[in-house]
């Protein structure tokens, strides 16, 4: 597995990691706790030393998992978790110091760490990237050694340009592959020229591009792209 520096945080990065939505209902078979350690296990012993999560990933259940996990390992993998998507509504004012502390805060008690390596916002509102005191806090958790590192998962390459703005962002998460190249016109240039680093979600288009579905393939009822 090759690695590369991950944007501002120093980290060697592997250059696959491992998107976390899966251990869980939405994605195939009912929950099974083995089988999603033993997903995380195999990750790891194919080189994979990253995984991205969220806070509202079967409501902190793939937290859980992958805190759990962690525990047996040594070097640690890097881990990427999200937060916001667990507002009633996406709305400007739910981006505010008092929600996005206990976001955080659920975050660590789920991952069971003091310290949370990266916290991605969980493609917040585009207006949200206007408000300096969002990432101002972002900026205070890290100096209360309540995260490491913080970026954006972003729906669009303008909220991409404008999470660039802000010196503290160490990486960006957006939507890249065959289907979806816009980033490449200009925004991956502009972000290695700020060295912020790339996460790319999506990159098969939730299996779409992994050739094993055709038009006769059908998911379990509970699994989002039966309806999605």
């Amino acid at each position: 597995m090759k690695t590369r520096l991950f944007g501002k945080t120093g980290f060697q990065i592997s250059e696959i990691s491992l998107g976390t939505w899966q251990l869980g209902s939405v994605w195939g078979e009912p929950f099974d706790q083995q089988n999603a350690l033993d997903t995380l296990a195999h990750a790891v012993a194919s080189g994979i030393n990253a995984f991205d999560t969220a806070d509202v990933y079967q409501d902190g259940q793939s937290e859980n998992v992958i805190g759990t996990f962690i525990k047996t390992q040594e070097p640690k993998p890097f881990i990427i978790t999200k937060v916001g998507r667990r507002l009633p509504q996406q709305t400007y004012e739910g981006y505010n110091e008092t929600n996005l502390r206990q976001f955080v805060e659920d975050s660590r008690a789920n991952l069971d760490v003091t310290t949370i390596d990266m916290v991605l916002l969980h493609c917040p509102p585009t207006s949200v990237y206007d408000n300096k005191a969002v990432f101002d806090l972002l900026e205070t958790l890290k100096d209360e050694k309540k995260i490491h590192h913080f970026g954006v998962s972003v729906e669009t390459v303008e909220e991409g340009f404008k999470a660039l703005q802000y010196p503290g962002v160490a990486a960006i998460e957006i939507i890249f592959n065959m289907f979806r190249l816009k980033p490449l016109d200009a925004f991956f240039k502009a972000a290695h020229e700020a060295g912020v680093g790339i996460i790319v979600r999506v990159p098969l288009a939730s299996g779409l591009l992994s050739g094993k579905f055709d038009q006769k393939t059908t998911f379990n009822p509970n699994d989002h792209r039966a309806f999605n």
